[in-house]
């Protein structure tokens, strides 16, 4: 694994000086944000035993209006080189970079990207993961509450990788990196990333396969595979796909656990103004990897609501387990409840 990170970073390094541009041209500077906030209501109310019942990443709360996150995004590009710092405040930040304390929780992602050609790109620092269908950004989603997979997946990569865009058609990246979500982590294996993407010649269809494997901090490998595909039915219709296994091996065990999820997105647009999103997913984890034992499927209703760059997000979501997984007030230490509702009134703007 080091030998194939020295010649990766020694192409790198390679392509930047027999490319590399005139220090004193002029760069074009790009600055943009958002904001989001949120009240999140359960309807089984566990206001006694102080739980939520929730288990997906950013929406943690009971009864309470929330910040998720203010982000602020500039980037500066000169030449073939690329610089971005994205930093964002709030519990959604904090949530995302959980192993970082201190300002370095506030860096969301902060990279260089040197353009070698215009078929090739390398990329230097942490970005967010390439893995899932589901984006940190509130704006960016059509659901504002996040499901199982993107929470117990990876959040972002800190690394090397390389983006190659073979014809309109085909494109790839590959890349090494820190394990999944570590901004620093001296002395530990690197993680191997790789994503191919397939476009349809009218551009309506798109189709990524992702990967990551490696160990992680525990010194457990871990290996995960996903799969996104998005599809634009018409000029109101749309619809999304992921699916990702994710396989987990202790060191020193023989055999790998696993969990594996599927979710689909249903996108209607009657208007310009308002959208309805629909999203219905499944989370299989049965060997108990993200902690459940359990199999649960979660159903979400989202609308959007347009005004300007302002969007309003009233939500209704119904969370299943086979097991009972939530609580109402009445219960102890077990969860007696095997499903629960909850209602989310979100807002997000940008700029």
């Amino acid at each position: 694994m080091l030998r194939k990170i020295l010649i990766f970073f020694l192409a790198f390094i390679s392509f930047i000086y027999v490319n590399a541009q005139d220090s004193s041209s002029k760069g074009t500077l790009t600055i943009n944000g958002s904001v989001d906030a949120y009240y999140r209501y359960n309807f089984h109310n566990a206001k006694d035993s102080g739980r939520t019942n929730n288990y997906t990443s950013f929406t943690n709360s009971q009864n309470s209006f929330e910040l998720g996150m203010a982000s602020i995004k500039a980037d500066y590009a000169i030449g073939k080189v690329d610089g971005v710092v994205d930093l964002g405040f709030g519990r959604r930040a904090e949530e995302f970079s959980y192993n970082d304390q201190g300002a370095m929780a506030a860096i969301k992602q902060a990279y260089v990207s040197f353009a070698a050609s215009d078929k090739v790109k390398f990329t230097m620092g942490k970005w967010g993961t390439h893995v899932g269908y589901e984006l940190l950004d509130a704006y960016l989603n059509r659901n504002y509450s996040m499901d199982y997979m993107f929470s117990y997946g990876p959040f972002f990569h800190t690394g090397l990788k390389m983006d190659v865009t073979a014809s309109k058609n085909f494109a790839f990246m590959v890349g090494v990196a820190n394990p999944n979500d570590m901004t620093t982590a001296s002395f530990s294996k690197k993680s191997f990333l790789g994503q191919v993407h397939f476009t349809s010649t009218n551009a309506k269809v798109n189709a990524y396969v992702n990967y990551v494997g490696g160990k992680d901090m525990t010194e457990s490998m871990t290996n995960q595979v996903d799969a996104v595909l998005t599809g634009t039915i018409s000029s109101k219709f749309s619809i999304g796909y992921n699916g990702t296994v994710k396989f987990s091996k202790p060191d020193g065990k023989s055999s790998s656990d696993s969990w594996w999820g599927s979710a689909v997105y249903l996108n209607f647009d009657p208007t310009s103004v308002f959208g309805l999103t629909a999203r219905g997913e499944y989370f299989n984890d049965e060997d108990g990897v993200a902690g459940f034992y359990n199999k649960i499927f979660d159903f979400t209703l989202s609308g959007n609501i347009h005004i300007g760059n302002l969007t309003i997000i009233p939500e209704f979501r119904v969370d299943s387990g086979e097991e009972p997984l939530f609580f109402k007030n009445e219960d102890g230490d077990l969860p007696t409840a095997k499903s629960t509702g909850s209602f989310i009134l979100a807002a997000t703007y940008h700029f």
